[in-house]
């Protein structure tokens, strides 16, 4: 009797944990699982307007990889968005994990500092970037005004007008404004550290540099893949201060076009003067960025568990 009570308290646990998940699981089917399909349904046909009706198999495909007119603004959209992950990793991340470090150690007014660092995250990005747009203008931009004001005017730049610098300050702009995000995820994983942990180190000798990179840091690993993974998926799908800052082409000159921006024209606005909007090649632009992203993070899935397995 004692068998079939377990059993049947175990198939209760599991339509309650159903029961609990369905809402989840519905919300992700209508609006993350059932769009990813449909936009692979729409890479296959091609017509006009949003809805392309007549089936062409994988000549959309063809055309985005073979076609002068999308392959090179579309290699040159990737290039740019692998730029602007880097910058986000090496700067809005790093700085990150400083901030959590130096917050981590609940000095005064520690508490005012965290709320400074979060509150860009909590800006809309247009308006984010239409503020740094007039901070970076050339003629009277307070960055080029305090240049000059300290004698550098020789570094004062047109910052969103130089192909060689627009991406670099752009995604230095949206570094700004998310590095409050990986900071309060490495800070509550350096908060979950024992003290233990650091109070043995420091009888053994251990300076606070030694005691960071050798215990600290494994111990965050895990946190670093899972932002590491959020900022490799969200420069991939970033598109609104790209916008917000040079335009729906990437200005100047295609140098800030990113995956995003080069959909939004593909599918919705058109290659003008060049191009009509086209929906079939755009939802294969979807499909290749979403193909990107799945390498990505499998990667990362398969890096994560054979660094469990030998732990």
């Amino acid at each position: 009797m004692s068998i079939i009570a377990a059993k049947t308290d175990e198939e209760k646990r599991r339509r309650t944990w159903l029961l609990f998940l369905l809402p989840a699981l519905l919300i992700y089917t209508g609006f993350m699982a059932f769009p990813l399909i449909n936009s692979m349904r729409l890479s296959l046909f091609t017509g006009e307007g949003l809805s392309p009706d007549r089936f062409v198999g994988f000549a959309n495909y063809v055309e985005l990889f073979t076609n002068p007119l999308w392959r090179d603004r579309f290699l040159n959209a990737v290039g740019n968005t692998f730029i602007f992950f880097a910058v986000h990793m090496i700067v809005q991340n790093t700085l990150g994990l400083l901030f959590a470090t130096l917050l981590a150690s609940s000095f005064k007014g520690s508490g005012i500092y965290r709320t400074i660092i979060f509150i860009p995250a909590t800006l809309a990005i247009v308006v984010t970037g239409f503020l740094w747009s007039l901070i970076l203008n050339p003629r009277w931009g307070a960055v080029n005004k305090i240049l000059e004001g300290i004698g550098l005017e020789q570094f004062a730049r047109p910052w969103l007008g130089d192909p060689a610098l627009a991406l670099i300050v752009i995604s230095l702009v949206s570094s700004w404004q998310w590095v409050g995000l990986p900071t309060m995820m490495f800070l509550a994983g350096l908060m979950s550290i024992p003290d233990e942990l650091i109070e043995a180190a420091r009888i053994d000798g251990a300076s606070s540099w030694q005691a960071f990179w050798r215990i600290k840091f494994p111990l965050l690993l895990p946190i670093v893949g899972i932002v590491s993974v959020l900022t490799f998926v969200g420069n991939f799908n970033a598109f609104d201060v790209i916008y917000a800052m040079a335009g729906s082409r990437g200005e100047p000159g295609y140098a800030t076009d990113i995956m995003g921006t080069f959909f939004y024209r593909t599918a919705i606005a058109g290659e003008h003067p060049i191009a009509q909007p086209n929906m079939g090649v755009g939802a294969a632009v979807a499909t290749v960025t979403f193909l990107i992203l799945l390498v990505g993070v499998t990667a990362w899935l398969v890096s994560s568990r054979r660094q469990s397995y030998e732990l």
